[in-house]
């Protein structure tokens, strides 16, 4: 099992420890570094400078928002990123929610399953530099004449940027069923966040679904899940630093009746807990938010411990098939990417 960072976005992270931390990444030999966009810092600006900051370390969008951009814009994006690094860019995609999707873009979050595959498709063709010409239900390439307020004038065109990779990874980020099967069939790799080693079945079954429809084996998929990890003196200290980040995934990270990470936590039967803290979180009481998480809904879907349980609780992780562990370091973020690389070396020792 491999080890990546998640260094999200401000103000989880200054742009100081996001340099900082990836440097620290690319010294240890970590696998990648993962940057991410909500409603603030974008994760492009960001990825071009780490690229110039590093040497060997993998750079991926974890993710880049799909309402936010075209895909050509995307796949124009991922391509600049892959000739700055010199072949290390990996694409990370995900539809975020409907109160970001229509509230900050303006898009409709409508057939998200659908939108996604179209999107994925057209940014493949692209990236392969072959002739962009796509006829689906929510995306049509060239835009039709007879299109509202289109010209007629609009051709077929070719990337004129040629990316290092011959092929770039596509990462989805999903944790609906339907959402995990299609992922499984048409990404390179996924990257859950929630992914219990308790209970693994609940996400794992639909990608291995989901693999064998399209012909596929899970070999072929990066399972990446993306992991809070936070170390200190006693559990109850480790797992209070990684409070606010679970608070605010189940909080802020969707509406009240439509938060994939909500439905996730009561499937896995931390239901109450779980809308407690959305509740909570929506009122504006971050604090109660987080004071209402319970240790077994923490436990689930983060790494809050000693240091000496760490190598025990990563192994967890590779127990269930994880290829990638990403984590999102708290606390002493130094200290927990040092005793996290550690781990999972020793994970793989034989």
């Amino acid at each position: 099992m491999r080890l990546g960072l998640f260094l999200a976005y401000w103000p989880w992270f200054t742009p100081e420890e996001q340099v900082e931390l990836a440097v620290l990444g690319d010294e240890l030999g970590l696998d990648s570094l993962w940057i991410s966009e909500a409603w603030g810092q974008d994760a492009v600006s960001l990825l071009g400078l780490l690229a110039g900051k590093t040497e060997r370390i993998g750079l991926g969008s974890g993710l880049m928002q799909i309402p936010a951009r075209q895909p050509a814009a995307t796949a124009m994006a991922a391509a600049s990123l892959d000739v700055i690094s010199g072949g290390r860019f990996r694409l990370g995609l995900g539809t975020s929610g409907p109160q970001v999707s229509e509230g900050w873009y303006g898009v409709p979050f409508k057939r998200p399953l659908t939108r996604t595959r179209e999107y994925v498709e057209i940014v493949r063709t692209i990236l392969a530099r072959r002739t962009l010409t796509y006829e689906g239900s929510a995306f049509t390439l060239p835009l039709p004449a007879d299109a509202p307020g289109a010209t007629g004038l609009g051709r077929p065109l070719k990337l004129l940027a040629k990316p290092v990779q011959r092929r770039i990874p596509i990462y989805l980020g999903a944790i609906g069923p339907r959402s995990v099967e299609q992922t499984a069939a048409i990404a390179d790799g996924w990257l859950p966040f929630l992914l219990n080693p308790e209970q693994p079945e609940l996400l794992l079954d639909p990608l291995r679904a989901g693999a064998e429809k399209a012909g596929r084996g899970l070999s072929e998929i990066d399972v990446a899940p993306v992991v809070p990890v936070a170390l200190a003196d006693t559990v109850e200290e480790a797992r209070d630093l990684v409070r606010p980040w679970l608070a605010f995934y189940l909080g802020a990270m969707g509406a009240k009746d439509k938060n994939f990470y909500v439905e996730l936590a009561a499937m896995y039967g931390h239901g109450e807990a779980a809308r407690t803290c959305q509740e909570l979180f929506l009122d504006g009481d971050r604090l109660g938010a987080a004071l209402a998480l319970t240790d077994e809904l923490i436990d689930s879907g983060t790494i809050a411990t000693t240091p000496d349980r760490l190598p025990e609780r990563v192994a967890r992780y590779a127990a269930i098939g994880s290829d990638t562990l990403v984590i999102v370091p708290c606390g002493d973020k130094p200290a927990v990417v040092r005793a996290a690389a550690e781990a999972v070396a020793s994970v793989a020792a034989p």
